[in-house]
């Protein structure tokens, strides 16, 4: 990366700049590469982040089904982390993950966990998980709260049958001339998962992060304290392939016990930690045994940290110095939190970052944990808080007495709710997906590059004023 006329004079957020176009002979978007080549094994530069309103078996699937890796929090306790990791590896790498319900089972239950959107359903199951029968979303739209499931299931969607559907171009055309927009896929007369035409769609387009057993890939963390190589050996037990060394402040001696720890259990795993701003973080870190670095103290929605205590380092600045930093070394950076916009993600790329966070914009949707809620105006949304807020502390120490839970919610900082709405033409994190990587696809053909490492080597990067980033805006409206 190099700036474009220009040389920063402090430090940038990434509304401060933007990228030059080059000349390219890249023909078309689908010809960019994005492998993070982090030992991930994404195949899309995308991270989940380890949030609690974040970060579920169901999206740590439906994300490393596309390619990308989620992190699933430390704050869950230990059976319910190992239940999620097993929940994960069981899901199929090609077919969607089924949204199952009982045919006793309400409207009103169903439409808590998806909107009566086009392209999504529920199964039917009953006691012996024997297949009952599918129900479009759209129809839910229509039924009473108190209708029973089983009632809404009439003629039926048709089942496809794995067997049958030899790739997702094939599962495609078979949708098309059945005519379905949803359906649901058995194998021996038990329900595989489901598949919708755009899912069989991007099945040709996207590649999923699986590993050598052809498994999904999910990642987990594990703060400073505690057990660590306890806690550790468990995950590694369950299947997890990444661990996550994760703390508010990164660079501290707790820290780098923790990683010795973790790196001196030989688990055979690559091992991410922060967070951290600095190339002297970096450093340190980096020989305590880490072989990727969060970046980012403060940049996130949730997140109050600057305002309560004055530390932390605007995003792209931070990226760009520890990426330098960490490839001398031979390690690699997520960039964690701070983006809005896919402009955002392409920048910090462009910056170095192998992989980038995302925490909040993926907290509204459909896959994130927690229940689908209406506002006064029929809205809907999800609650997300930040990490360290009452809520997150609460749900973190759950296990102490009152009175140390009550010590500890005396200091906490950050937002303990807040409502992220459901992008009603987006409410899937894969349609947050193809938006995402659609604009960082054309950023790298805007650089001449057809691989990360290229977009990263060529981007020109200039530093605009508040002006210049309005007038990259579209308007709602007419002026």
């Amino acid at each position: 990366m190099e700036f474009y006329r220009t040389t920063p004079t402090h430090d940038l957020t990434y509304s401060d700049v933007f990228l030059v176009p080059s000349r390219s002979g890249v023909a078309s978007r689908l010809d960019v590469a994005l492998d993070s080549g982090d030992g991930s094994g994404a195949t899309v530069p995308l991270v989940a982040s380890n949030m609690n309103s974040v970060t579920g078996p169901r999206l740590a699937a439906s994300l490393a089904r596309r390619g990308g890796i989620a992190v699933l929090p430390q704050d869950m306790h230990l059976q319910d982390l190992d239940a999620a990791i097993r929940s994960v590896k069981a899901q199929s790498a090609v077919f969607d993950s089924p949204v199952a319900l009982h045919p006793d089972q309400t409207a009103a239950d169903a439409l808590e966990l998806l909107p009566p959107s086009p392209g999504h359903g529920i199964v039917l199951e009953d006691e012996g998980n024997a297949y009952a029968g599918c129900i479009a979303a759209e129809r839910l739209a229509s039924a009473l709260p108190d209708a029973r499931l089983g009632d809404l299931v009439h003629a039926g969607i048709p089942a496809l049958e794995a067997e049958d559907v030899e790739d997702s171009r094939r599962a495609f055309d078979l949708m098309v001339d059945a005519g379905l927009e949803f359906a649901p896929v058995l194998r021996h007369g038990k329900v595989v998962g489901t598949l919708s035409r755009r899912s069989a769609l991007r099945g040709t387009i996207y590649r999923p992060n699986v590993d050598a057993a052809g498994r999904l890939r999910v990642a987990a963390a594990v703060g400073i304290n505690g057990d660590v190589a306890a806690k550790a050996r468990a995950l590694a037990d369950a299947g997890v392939d990444l661990l996550v060394v994760d703390t508010a402040h990164g660079h501290q001696e707790g820290m780098v016990r923790a990683i010795r720890t973790v790196r001196d259990l030989d688990l055979g795993l690559r091992i991410a930690a922060g967070n951290i701003v600095t190339a002297a973080a970096v450093a340190d870190l980096v020989d305590a045994g880490a072989d990727i670095l969060k970046v980012g103290v403060g940049p996130g929605a949730m997140c109050t940290t600057r305002m309560m205590t004055a530390v932390g380092r605007p995003q792209f600045s931070a990226v760009l110095e520890t990426a330098d930093a960490a490839r001398e070394l031979g390690a690699h950076v997520w960039a964690d939190g701070g983006v809005r916009y896919p402009r955002d993600v392409a920048l910090a790329l462009a910056a170095g970052a192998s992989a980038v966070m995302i925490g909040s914009w993926f907290a509204g949707t459909i896959e994130a944990p927690g229940r689908l809620r209406r506002d006064e105006s029929g809205r809907l949304f999800k609650e997300s808080w930040g990490m360290a807020s009452t809520k997150a502390v609460r749900e973190r120490f759950d296990r102490l007495s009152p009175y140390e839970l009550a010590r500890r919610e005396l200091f906490a900082e950050g937002i303990s709710s807040s409502s992220i709405y459901l992008d009603p033409l987006r409410p899937s994190i894969e349609d947050l997906l193809d938006m995402i990587l659609s604009g960082v696809r054309s950023s790298a053909t805007y650089a001449g590059a057809r691989t990360l490492a290229e977009f990263r080597e060529r981007a020109l990067v200039g530093i605009q004023s508040a002006a210049g980033y309005e007038e990259g805006k579209a308007l709602p409206v007419s002026w």
